[in-house]
């Protein structure tokens, strides 16, 4: 079975825009297929030297899968007498930013998917409103036994999803909030392996 995040078209706006990459990096390109620390590492360091300096008033936060790279960066916080006025405030400042990078961020993009061979999503966070301008929706392939088969049915049949595809990313998306510990614990333990790989016998420079 599939199952399809979808996206709406003003969050495809970009990303059409943007282009696809059809060609590799030589240097990135023996990494491109990995998803761990040290191709991680080399994409965001070869974001931090494209992106302009007065964008973000931080490092962006910058995730990497097989397919995709998502770039959040962070906006100053307006000022604002209320809540509403901040959070209005801080939805224009997203807004404008938003026009007034769009030629430099699909140039950056391009050049990434070029480098990279995956889409690059773009996203916002202003005085905690968070937007994301561009998302890429990837199906994913599974098979399931009866009894797993019968947990999406019964989310299906209770209205909680449309069908066993919008069940399955239903489950994804709950364990994710529920196990976010234990999840990001599990990544550090795989960018821990991948280091020692590196460090192993076999790697480049190191003596045999």
């Amino acid at each position: 079975m599939t199952t399809r995040v979808p996206r709406s078209s003003a969050q495809a706006e970009d990303a059409a825009a943007a282009g696809e990459g059809t060609a590799s990096d030589a240097a990135v390109g023996a990494t491109a297929a990995g998803t761990g620390g040290a191709a991680a590492e080399k994409v965001r360091g070869w974001f931090a030297s494209r992106l302009p300096a007065d964008w973000f008033t931080a490092a962006p936060d910058i995730q990497v899968d097989r397919e995709e790279i998502t770039v959040v960066g962070t906006l100053a916080a307006p000022a604002g007498a209320s809540d509403a006025e901040r959070a209005a405030a801080a939805a224009a400042r997203i807004r404008r930013f938003r026009e007034e990078t769009r030629n430099r961020r699909i140039e950056i993009a391009h050049e990434a998917e070029h480098r990279f061979r995956r889409k690059v999503s773009w996203g916002v966070t202003c005085a905690g409103l968070t937007e994301m301008f561009t998302t890429l929706s990837v199906p994913v392939m599974t098979r399931l036994r009866q009894s797993e088969r019968r947990v999406l049915d019964t989310l299906v049949d209770a209205g909680v999803a449309r069908s066993r595809s919008d069940a399955l990313a239903w489950c994804v998306r709950l364990t994710g909030e529920n196990a976010d510990s234990w999840l990001q614990r599990l990544r550090e333990a795989l960018r821990q392996v991948e280091q020692v790989r590196e460090q192993g016998p076999g790697a480049a420079g190191q003596e045999p």
